[in-house]
């Protein structure tokens, strides 16, 4: 006859026994929702292939989990890990168990959805219900070209005729925004007294689908220029770029004034802080894929694809809709600082200095001083005002490429390998290299679309050591007649590294080209190292 202590056993076995079942009968749960998920993506890729979206609002069939409970399935040993959470025959968290007493763990209410139930993964060319507005790249009349039509609102969904989405990188918070119900997507901008601020006058490039690939030469005037078919059709369309004048104050200017190097003139440097008066012009990517494809020397299927695989999906419509050429990538725009009047841009009569400069967060902002960033910047600006203040017109643009379009985390690896390394000018392009794969991926091909917008046909002067930069402008036929390299007594100490590498590799330079061996000799400084 069992004793007392034998039946207890007995009863703890059949209690871990029924834990381990309730725990795998959880995990089978949530593997069947995962395949149904898969199923539901499936089924939906499926209907959007024959012009049907899905239904959200129905449930999607679910496949019966508790047959597979009524055979042998496998029990994880006592102490696996899949099996720690379970404390109680009921399941209870081991953490929510305080002296008998059970915590709630129930998630705070989700938002309930404001958006349609429908789903749409993609589209296709003449499906049923798909009209997009016509779109004519480089036509030289507006209305024959036709306006960038990306949003996703219900009225103007089937009306698209670009693949992605207005703001870039910003898009994300957009969604946000929407998902947190923080915006509504009913909301109709008011662009009253939006117009640009400064007249950026109309030139032949604009009409040119071979110059212009990589922004809509007529994102600042949009809203104006189609406001019938917004107002008529119940069309969204945004600007892609916008115009306004500001003052700039930065600390380097006011010491430009005490050395003499800028003189205040009440209009462009308008007083002794080294204030000054710029007009801005913020733009959107917007790019012409066949052009884009050109500029690269790629047919346009094979961009399409990267693009599509190395968005992680992303953007479907770009192998769907090959009727569909415009693509608003989520990448950064630029940013133009202007100084003088915006009519000689495009006269070849008058002096141009110009700065292209690629975003350097570390040093344009916060003052690291491991690269020439910030100081070849205001050069830039400094001689911009200048040929401003001789009759001329000075130009610098913004690019937001950071860490040669590698990023900010790429970038800060390097710096980690080179600074735990020997940190030597002739292994600077070697750390990027091991780390990314590449060197360098700002691809200059598509930064003289900007130059060409605003009118310019020469360069006088340029504030650029960069070959790259350089023969992406000459190769897009317009001529530079000077380059302009950094000071030397502008450039930091810790910068010498990365300067004289580039100046090895093919940068401008006045001076002297190191060798190899020379380079060797050429040290960054170590962390813990202080200057006195």
């Amino acid at each position: 006859m069992a004793t007392a202590q034998d039946t207890a056993a007995l009863l703890q076995e059949i209690l871990t026994s029924v834990r381990s079942l309730k725990q795998d009968q959880q995990q089978l749960a949530d593997t069947v929702d995962a395949i149904n998920g898969r199923v539901n993506v499936l089924a939906g890729l499926k209907q959007s292939l024959e012009g049907i979206v899905h239904d959200a609002s129905k449930p999607s069939p679910r496949i019966n989990a508790q047959p597979y409970l009524l055979g042998s399935p496998r029990i994880p040993p006592q102490g696996h890990h899949s099996r720690e959470s379970v404390s109680s025959a009921e399941g209870l968290p081991k953490d929510k168990e305080a002296n008998g007493q059970v915590q709630s763990t129930s998630p705070p209410p989700r938002r309930a959805s404001t958006t349609s139930s429908k789903i749409v993964i993609t589209t296709h060319p003449g499906q049923a219900g798909v009209d997009p507005l016509p779109m004519d790249w480089g036509n030289a009349d507006p209305r024959k070209r036709g306006p960038v039509v990306v949003a996703r609102s219900p009225s103007t969904f089937r009306r698209r005729n670009a693949i992605g989405a207005h703001g870039g990188s910003y898009s994300i918070y957009y969604a946000l925004a929407v998902a947190s119900q923080q915006l509504n997507t009913d909301h109709k901008p008011d662009y009253t007294n939006t117009e640009p601020a400064a007249d950026i006058r109309r030139n032949p490039t604009w009409s040119d689908p071979k110059k212009i690939v990589a922004m809509d030469p007529l994102g600042h005037l949009a809203p104006w220029l189609f406001k019938d078919i917004i107002t008529n059709e119940n069309v969204e369309i945004r600007p892609t770029i916008a115009v306004t004048r500001a003052h700039m104050k930065i600390p380097e200017l006011e010491e430009s004034v005490r050395k003499g190097r800028l003189v205040p003139d009440g209009k462009i440097c308008m007083n002794s802080q080294g204030e000054l008066n710029v007009i801005k012009v913020a733009v959107e990517p917007v790019w012409y894929l066949p052009g884009v494809a050109e500029r690269f020397n790629i047919d346009e299927g094979t961009l399409r694809r990267s693009l599509f695989e190395n968005t992680g999906g992303s953007y479907p419509e770009l192998i769907t809709r090959s009727d569909i050429k415009l693509f608003m990538p989520p990448i950064g725009g630029l940013t133009v600082y202007f100084f003088g009047d915006p009519a000689k841009m495009g006269d070849p009569s008058v002096k141009l200095s110009l700065r292209v400069h690629d975003e350097c967060n570390g040093s344009d902002v916060f003052g690291s001083d491991i690269c020439t960033c910030r100081p070849y910047l205001i050069f830039g600006i400094e001689e911009a005002v200048k040929e401003a203040q001789r009759g001329g017109s000075g130009v610098v643009i913004y690019f937001r490429k950071e860490g040669r379009a590698l990023g900010e985390v790429t970038k800060y690896l390097v710096y980690n390998a080179r600074k735990r390394g020997s940190d030597k000018a002739s292994e600077y392009f070697k750390r990027t290299e091991n780390i990314a794969g590449v060197k360098d991926m700002r691809f200059q091909a598509l930064m003289p679309d900007i130059l060409h917008w605003l009118g310019i046909t020469k360069i006088d002067r340029m504030m650029s050591m960069s070959d790259m930069k350089h023969d992406a402008i000459v190769e897009q036929g317009i001529p530079i007649l000077e380059r302009v390299p950094i000071p030397d007594d502008m450039i930091p100490e810790d910068s010498r590294v990365e300067i004289d590498a580039k100046i090895h590799a093919g940068y401008f330079t006045t001076g002297k080209v190191m060798t190899l061996e020379e380079l060797d000799s050429v040290h960054g400084r170590a962390w813990d190292d202080v200057d006195h």
